[in-house]
């Protein structure tokens, strides 16, 4: 198999490294709007060519594309790829606003092509066994749950006026697998923010620290919170309370999380340094499925409307912090 790779920054030199380890991945046709960077990541790998443009990707006789670019070139390299049509992986988010999300949603549906999004949680043993716990009934009725993401430290202040807002590019993954582990849609949201922190948040318009209180379908409540201060390492979990048990996610001996009790656990020796780290095995097993839909083998595991769903839930959080009142996800249309 053939597979083009659309942007080698951070996660997409990652991606890189996964594809050439793939059994069914024979060779790799790279490209970055850098392209020193684009043709560096294809020497290190091998079994890998670097071009100019995402124009010569497609048209390299490519199997199926990974869009791993800018946020801001998303919706344009899905549809191009639609137009060629070849199954597309792109990573979170297609765009930061509905309407780009829509139109991209719409040239895909019009080309009758696949398009995968990246939310790599769906693909981590942790929060799998945990859907597992809500699914089977093992937790009984689900009453609370909470989900977390904490950022070891701020992006850089160039990065955040094209960010979304912590809304939009961060917690939209705790969104989105709030639905996948509990198979609960959000109907109503109550979102805040602070940015008492550093002041290019201010300067962005941005947060650097929120909490939404969401309230599910079928009446559980969700707290999720996200901050890009957490100086003691990378924090993601969930944690979900049933009448009968409860469990957690993200709860481990890398958790930068210490007791104060005195029986209870230390600092970790190696805290979590990042999201590539913490979620390597997710990111690599979300390609293979990819590689599975595009050889035919499966079907569709994350399809591009669940983008759509969680940005929604995202739409109402800043909508909510913003105007401070309750929110329901309605008031967040799509047409």
């Amino acid at each position: 198999m053939r597979i083009g790779l659309i942007g080698t920054g951070r996660i997409g030199s990652f991606h890189a490294g996964a594809l050439a380890r793939h059994p069914e991945v024979d060779t790799l046709v790279v490209t970055d709007t850098d392209g020193a960077r684009a043709a560096g990541v294809a020497d290190r790998i091998g079994r890998a060519t670097a071009v100019g443009s995402a124009v010569e990707v497609l048209g390299a006789g490519v199997d199926a594309v990974v869009i791993a670019s800018a946020t801001s070139a998303h919706a344009e390299l899905i549809a191009l790829a639609a137009r060629a049509g070849l199954p597309a992986f792109c990573e979170k988010p297609i765009a930061l606003d509905l309407a780009g999300t829509l139109g991209a949603l719409h040239e895909v549906e019009r080309a009758g092509s696949v398009l995968q999004l990246g939310f790599m949680r769906r693909f981590d043993a942790g929060y799998g066994a945990a859907r597992t716990a809500v699914r089977s009934g093992a937790l009984g009725r689900l009453h609370t749950v909470r989900a977390m993401t904490s950022d070891p430290a701020p992006p850089p202040a160039a990065y955040l006026p094209h960010s979304g807002g912590l809304f939009r590019d961060c917690l939209v993954h705790d969104f989105d697998i709030l639905r996948w582990v509990t198979g609960r849609e959000v109907v109503e949201v109550y979102a805040t923010g602070s940015d008492a922190g550093p002041a290019m948040f201010r300067a962005a318009g941005d947060v650097d620290t929120a909490t939404a209180l969401l309230t599910l379908d079928d009446s559980t409540l969700a707290t999720a919170t996200a901050t890009r201060c957490n100086g003691a390492g990378y924090d993601v979990r969930m944690e979900l309370a049933g009448e009968l048990d409860q469990v957690a996610v993200g709860l481990d001996d890398r958790t930068p999380l210490t007791s104060v009790e005195p029986q209870g656990p230390t600092a970790p020796a190696k805290p979590w340094p990042g999201f590539l780290e913490r979620f390597a095995a997710a990111y690599e097993a979300e390609l293979d499925a990819f590689v599975q839909v595009v050889r035919g083998e499966a079907a569709n595991p994350c399809d591009g409307r669940e983008a759509l769903h969680a940005l929604r839930i995202a739409e109402a959080c800043e909508l909510s912090r913003r105007e401070h009142r309750p929110v329901a996800v309605a008031e967040i249309r799509t047409g």
